[in-house]
């Protein structure tokens, strides 16, 4: 063990503070910050400032000790004893399991404190997972956490309690025949070999062919968008086992495929589709990467679909370092890109604007006029036609010939112009023009409520120019006809309408406005610094908010399967969240999150599952419209845990060990959507809970 030295302080009697244990206990447990085992939190300096307020008081109070604390980077608050342990690991940042030098223990109470050396102990302690020690905004943290992901694959962090010194970790890399260049893990070293640093690399490209029981998704995300008809012509490149042409080609499209090795005999050919599915991050040659990608490109008659691996997705496949990528444990090599860089590289080598799709998915359209149409159609929303609200015999003789009118009013908020409508010449011929055929609709109809549909035209009009302007400036010319023709008729001109969107774009930035938005929003569960919205209800926002959360999905993508969206209103950045069971689950456990920062585009992941404090969420009807199919159902049970006294400190039921907390105080357990008496509670504290509901109840009637 190390070498120790006991020290007494004298006390000043006067000025000590007697720590509330209890409390501080709680709060260690119920924190966000710092990784938290059975006896204690363990938190980074950099990151003290982030605890609660009573929690930096009591690790003040601890430090007032007269002792050299000045390279101390690691603070343990134990829950066991009143106790502080300031601990010396040199070189956090740059070893990627540091080992302890020396380490202060203050007892908080008498401020008597031990000092321990560790730098002539032969197998000191070592730490793990360091991203759990600092928060996600720590410079290292991502690269902290994705060491983590990979070790956790490879086994290499299972049974903690055998590898919490050097040897027992060096001795279990042995085992797995790994090693580590910084925060990389490096390939084994061949036993075979005699030369030590020797590395036997080999590639098996055909083993990243995965055999798909579906539709990969950048296929099915093309069909979803709608970009298929029954004439279009399908080109797999790098098919692999042939999954979506068999797939597609069951559902009546022409299709064909080719691969180097699963299908090396098949021509490869021109098509309106071509998908060039998560091909070019398995490719270790970069020159032969970016000619795989010109020549698919060449090969696209109407829409490229590019997908890649992004770092979020099957990242725990990671083994060993190799060029700009890894290599698996299959053999196989995996460049994983960043969601930015993966549309930077796209449009560097094709010269286009890649719009995406999804994280790691990117569609790519040869025309531009096609590019800004699906642009354009990722804003516009469905709207119900106004009912007939008056009889009138002159419109009932004529209903079946006005419906078409009446639905492209509905669909583009304006009366069509010429060759736009295939009924146009019937009605022509009958009324005259198309305004006159619309006044007799008038006369059926509220007119306020064909106006609301223009006026939500023109919003998401605006949207859209203001993104596309976002990413690069439009001319006139490159807008689709029809997307021209609302323009006019809604807004005049393009000059005009690009000036309401440019004001709304100018507006972004001012996050006093955001934070006025999001706080008049009947929308979203408002937080401190945020406003937090199921999916569904986007299309329901304020167009500020609309346009704030789509330069994040426009330019980036969203996390695939999130849920909901966090709007930040004191810093530019939006998060996509994913709680999964969100319907099912009455108290839904936060599982991944996707950050987007505005400012530069940079994205940031964090997974929750490997966390056994994750945070969890609360109030759920708040996030979502009053007609969402299970509102009320939420709302009850919200209802019933504020009569309950469970939402008293939103605070401290963030995370998931807090929440368990008070209900076990409260004698609660939750079946479903319906709060219930735990069976083993004790009859005198139920009947006291029963009393405080009952006047909590009468207090507010």
């Amino acid at each position: 063990m190390g070498e120790e030295l006991d020290r007494a302080v004298p006390v000043n009697q006067t000025a000590r503070r007697e720590a509330d244990i209890e409390e501080i206990v709680r709060l260690c447990q119920n924190s966000a910050v710092g990784k938290l085992l059975p006896t204690a939190l363990y938190v980074h300096i950099s990151a003290l400032q982030d605890l609660d307020p009573l929690l930096q008081s009591y690790e003040q109070h601890a430090r007032s000790a007269e002792i050299d604390l000045e390279e101390a980077n690691i603070v343990k608050f134990s829950t066991d004893k009143p106790k502080i342990s300031y601990l010396f690991y040199p070189d956090f940042d740059r070893n990627p399991h540091p080992a302890l030098k020396c380490s202060i223990v203050v007892n908080a109470q008498t401020l008597e404190f031990s000092y321990r050396k560790y730098d002539r102990v032969d197998n000191p302690p070592i730490l793990h997972r360091k991203e759990t020690f600092v928060t996600p905004n720590y410079p290292l943290y991502e690269q902290f956490a994705q060491l983590t992901l990979f070790e956790v694959a490879l086994g290499l962090l299972d049974k903690s309690s055998f590898i919490g010194t050097r040897q027992e970790w060096e001795y279990r890399l042995l085992q797995k025949r790994i090693g580590f260049v910084g925060h990389r893990l490096i390939c084994p070293i061949d036993p075979t070999s005699n030369n030590k640093n020797k590395i036997a690399v080999r590639i098996d490209r055909h083993k990243a062919a995965i055999v798909r029981k579906e539709l990969s998704r950048p296929v099915r995300l093309a069909l979803e968008a709608g970009l298929f008809s029954i004439e279009t012509t399908f080109f797999d490149y790098g098919c692999g086992y042939g999954g979506d042409i068999e797939r597609l080609g069951k559902r009546g499209y022409q299709c064909s495929g080719w691969d180097p090795y699963y299908r090396p005999d098949t021509p490869r050919t021109s098509a309106d589709i071509v998908n060039l599915g998560y091909v070019i991050n398995v490719i270790e040659d970069i020159e032969e990467r970016r000619e795989v990608l010109v020549k698919a490109w060449e090969l696209t008659g109407k829409i490229l679909i590019v997908a890649a691996q992004v770092l979020i997705d099957d990242r725990l496949r990671g083994l060993v370092a190799y060029g700009d990528g890894i290599i698996t444990s299959r053999n196989t090599f995996q460049k994983y890109y960043q969601q930015e860089e993966l549309k930077t590289y796209i449009d560097s080598i094709l010269d286009v604007d890649a719009i995406p799709a999804g994280l790691g998915i990117y569609f790519v359209f040869k025309e531009e006029t096609k590019a800004q149409a699906f642009r354009a159609s990722r804003f516009h929303s469905r709207a119900t036609t106004p009912r007939i609200k008056t009889q009138v015999k002159n419109f009932e003789d004529y209903r079946k010939m006005l419906t078409p009118l009446m639905n492209f009013i509905t669909e583009r908020g304006r009366l069509p112009v010429k060759q736009e409508l295939p009924e146009e010449v019937e009605l022509k011929a009958e009324f005259g023009s198309m305004r006159r055929a619309f006044k007799l609709i008038l006369q059926v109809t509220e007119e306020k409520e064909w106006e609301a549909i223009a006026q939500k035209r023109r919003q998401e009009l605006i949207l859209y120019l203001a993104l596309s302007n976002f990413s690069r400036p439009l001319a006139p010319r490159q807008l689709p006809r029809q997307v021209r023709e609302d323009i006019k008729a809604l807004f005049g001109n393009y000059k005009q309408a690009s000036l309401l969107a440019e004001m709304m774009l100018f507006s972004l930035r001012d996050l006093d406005k955001i934070a006025s938005v999001c706080d008049e929003s009947s929308i979203g569960k408002k937080l401190r610094n945020s406003l937090l919205v199921h999916l569904s209800a986007l299309e329901s926002l304020a167009p500020l908010l609309r346009l704030y959360e789509g330069c994040a999905s426009r330019a980036v993508g969203r996390l695939e399967d999130a849920n909901v969206i966090k709007f930040y209103f004191d810093r530019p950045k939006i998060s996509y969240l994913l709680y999964p069971n969100f319907d099912t689950d009455p108290h839904p456990i936060l599982h991944t999150s996707m950050e987007i920062n505005l400012k530069d585009l940079r994205v940031s992941y964090r997974d929750y599952y490997l966390e056994n404090n994750p945070p969890v969420l609360h109030q759920k009807e708040m996030l979502v419209t009053p007609d969402y199919p299970l509102y009320d159902k939420f709302a009850r049970l919200s209802s019933q845990e504020q009569d309950w006294g469970l939402l008293d400190d939103i605070s401290a039921i963030s995370h998931l060990q807090g929440w368990l907390q008070r209900l076990d105080d409260r004698c609660a357990t939750v079946k479903g959507h319906r709060l219930q008496w735990r069976k083993d509670a004790d009859p005198y504290k139920l009947k006291l809970l029963r009393s405080q509901i009952y006047a909590r109840k009468k207090n507010a009637d």
